[in-house]
């Protein structure tokens, strides 16, 4: 009797485990938890007895979560901002196809596809990139407001700004692809590199640069449109502005191959682009685009109507492109700028000085050597020809998996590493021996 007791309960909890595990929703995100928690509470109450499990996680770092789950027990939704870290995954085979969900929402935005054409995931909100500002921020410091990415370059924006590394945050990633792609690799790395040496702190957290510019921390910082938006919605001092270098692309929803309840997962796609589940998204601590135009009928006046005035893009964003150069971009930016911060600092600074001095004084000899150390602190480390090299790209990419190919990339970032700190040395050398002319 004792046996069948023993035996009962064991196929008891047995019975319970794979009851929970079939009722719960596993979903890698990036979002906020203003936007992933309501969708948990709206989706739960919809579906009494399904539990949404939310794992928070970067746009990277959710990548190499997903890939690196075991099979037959990996989370069942990728859910973030960034296309190519779709393309990423689906390069990999990573994402299961979806079928059509609401033939309601527009294949294209401008001349971007909403949903991935071969149907590995779908487009539910849209998302643009540009500048929060804190405006009483500006006005006690007598900053103007910005308007292009190009002001935030201008010295007198100098220790003010923010932003985050792109390899923690793929909205960064992407905003940092949207000015390599409208401006140029060489022009697009130099704008880069100007602003960042403009900037008090290259933070390792996305929300990090909104939050800060709520608070008052920094004045300014790039951002994701629905960072600003949902803040000056919320009440905060802030506004929100896209810079004529912008792209408008959508932000993916995908199911990934080998999830543990894919057909739960399925529904909870399904719902996150219909009518309701779109609406959710004009929540004021929310304020994203939704994909679906017969939403924006529920939108504030003054919000933002892609589809009826569409937000001027001027960059005919590639996400094949981004992808393929995802890895490059991100080691680049971390040897160069993020671990090299406060030299690039203090040469900017020592640039910064300099140009007051050689202005007023038209010193040709100290203008070329000014000249010189512009060259040094703010051009690329990779050329245009590298950046175009398939196999360039590749081993980038193959580092992620074999180590062999890793040891090479990471002796190739450490080259790039210590090349960046004698090149921001001799900058401000340079600029100082200028300005001292």
């Amino acid at each position: 009797m004792k046996t069948i007791r023993i035996r009962l309960l064991a196929a008891f909890a047995m019975l319970a485990a794979v009851t929970a595990r079939a009722d719960t929703v596993t979903i890698v995100t990036s979002f906020p938890k203003e936007l992933t928690d309501a969708y948990k509470k709206a989706y739960e109450a919809r579906t009494p007895g399904t539990t949404v499990e939310i794992l928070n996680k970067g746009t990277s770092a959710g990548i190499a979560y997903v890939r690196e789950s075991p099979a037959g027990n990996k989370p069942d939704i990728f859910w973030v901002s960034a296309p190519d870290a779709f393309e990423v995954l689906a390069k990999e085979n990573l994402l299961e196809k979806l079928p059509d969900l609401n033939p309601a929402i527009p294949a294209k935005i401008g001349d971007f596809p909403i949903n991935d054409p071969n149907g590995f995931y779908k487009g539910q909100a849209l998302a643009g990139y540009g500048i929060m500002f804190n405006t009483r921020y500006l006005q006690a410091n007598d900053l103007p407001a910005p308007k292009e990415w190009a002001d935030l370059a201008k010295p007198i924006y100098f220790g003010h700004v923010a932003t985050c590394a792109p390899s923690r945050s793929g909205t960064t990633q992407l905003t940092m692809e949207t000015i390599l792609q409208g401006e140029g690799w060489e022009n697009g790395w130099r704008q880069i590199a100007m602003i960042a040496g403009n900037c008090a702190v290259i933070s390792d957290r996305s929300t990090a640069v909104p939050d800060g510019v709520g608070s008052g921390q920094f004045g300014l910082g790039l951002v994701i449109d629905f960072f600003g938006l949902a803040a000056k919605n919320s009440g905060f001092p802030v506004d929100f502005v896209y810079p004529s270098i912008t792209a408008i692309v959508p932000a993916n929803i995908g199911l990934i191959a080998g999830a543990k309840n894919a057909d739960a997962a399925k529904k909870f796609i399904a719902y996150s682009v219909s009518t309701e589940g779109q609406e959710l998204l004009l929540e004021p601590k929310i304020s994203r685009l939704p994909v679906l135009p017969a939403a924006y009928a529920k939108a504030p006046k003054d919000f933002p109507r892609p589809f009826e005035k569409p937000i001027t893009a001027k960059v005919k964003f590639d996400a094949q492109l981004s992808e393929a150069r995802y890895y490059v971009v991100s080691a680049l930016f971390d040897q160069t700028i993020t671990f090299r911060h406060k030299e690039l600092v203090e040469a900017a600074r020592a640039i910064q000085a300099a140009e007051v001095k050689v202005e007023k004084s038209k010193n040709l000899e100290a203008s070329k050597l000014l000249d010189e150390a512009r060259r040094l602190a703010f051009s690329p480390l990779v050329s245009p020809t590298q950046i175009s090299d398939k196999a360039f790209l590749a081993t980038f990419k193959a580092s992620k998996k074999d180590a062999e190919t890793a040891k090479k990339v990471t002796a190739v970032e450490e080259a790039w590493g210590t090349q960046a700190k004698g090149n921001y040395a001799k900058a401000a050398e340079l600029a100082t021996k200028a300005a001292a002319m």
